[in-house]
Formats: structure tokens, C-alpha cells, sequence
């Protein structure tokens, strides 16, 4: 959804690098949200990843917990707040956009993870779960032949569409 946002904010004179990053911060958000389950590829990443996904699995009570929460969203937001601009020099990345490329590729995780069966846990601690359509049985089931076959391909003809949009201009 992040071609979406660009592609509205129109963000025209952005540097390459910027872009670069961007995408690459998109992936590392919207891969955020499943921080909590040890197979994260996120984890593949760190030395000793497969270790720390374990200590941190339980740290966060089981998969879709504080992560797939409002209290989740919230202290991403303000964590990746405090720490992207000491990350990157703005003199060659734009933090902001980097931020935004962060925060929209966790809320688009969490936004699809919402029309699944499982639902999201928004009030955690509070166990309630909740999902579009409010009815759990008209949710996609995670991992089927529907999310495979449809789906999926249905986001990639979006996003190559919004791209063929993006660049005729």
C-alpha cells in the first residue's frame, strides 16, 4: 500500500535513495507486526536471531498479542519516532518519508491480518478479538486456497496497476 501513499502524497523529487530505503523500511514494517513468532524472517536477520525470536515469543504471550494491538501500533509509532532520525542522515534520507514507509507497511500487515479468521487482539490485554466482517466465518482462513489464489493475486494486479498509474504521469 505503500505505492498507494506515494502515489497520493505525490512525492515526486524524493531521491533514489530515499525510495530505496523506503521500500526496504515497508518490507521491515509490514513484516514487524509477526515479530512475535520465532520463524520471523526479521530474526533471520540478527545474529543469534533464532535465539532472540525465542526469548522474544514469549516475552510478547503467544503470536497476534501486544504486536497486532492498538498499544502495539502505539509504541512502534513512537519508537520508530525516536529512532529512524538517529538512524539516517538527512542530508541524503528523508526520515519522514522513511517513518511513513515504516508505519504504513506495519498498519497494512495489521489491516489484512483483520479480515482474517483470527482476528486482532486491538485492546490487548484484553483477549477480545476483532475482524472485518464482524462475522469470524465470512473471514478469509489464513493460509487457504482463497488468500493463495485470490487474494494475493488480486493485491499484485493493485500494485502493478498503481504503478503503471504512477509512472505514465
Amino acid at each position: 500500500m505503500l505505492v498507494t501513499a506515494g502515489e497520493y502524497l505525490q512525492l515526486e523529487n524524493l531521491a533514489i535513495i530515499t525510495v530505496v530505503v523506503a521500500l526496504v523500511v515497508n518490507e521491515i514494517g509490514a513484516l514487524l507486526p509477526d515479530i512475535d513468532q520465532a520463524s520471523n524472517r526479521l530474526w533471520d536477520l540478527l545474529p543469534g536471531g533464532e535465539i532472540l525470536g525465542k526469548v522474544f515469543g514469549k516475552l510478547f504471550l503467544g503470536h497476534r498479542s501486544l504486536s497486532h494491538s492498538f498499544l502495539g501500533v502505539f509504541l512502534v509509532y513512537r519508537g520508530s519516532e525516536w529512532l529512524i532520525p538517529k538512524l539516517f542522515n538527512n542530508s541524503f534520507v528523508d526520515p519522514a518519508i522513511i517513518f511513513g514507509s515504516l508505519m504504513v507497511g506495519y498498519v497494512s500487515h495489521l489491516i489484512l491480518d483483520g479480515l482474517t479468521e483470527e482476528g486482532l487482539p486491538l485492546l490487548f490485554p484484553i483477549k477480545w478479538k476483532f475482524g472485518l466482517p464482524p462475522i469470524k466465518k465470512m473471514r478469509i482462513k489464513s493460509g487457504r486456497w482463497f488468500e493463495n489464489y485470490v487474494v494475493f493475486p488480486l493485491l499484485l494486479v493493485y500494485i502493478g496497476w498503481r504503478l503503471v498509474v504512477l509512472f505514465s504521469k
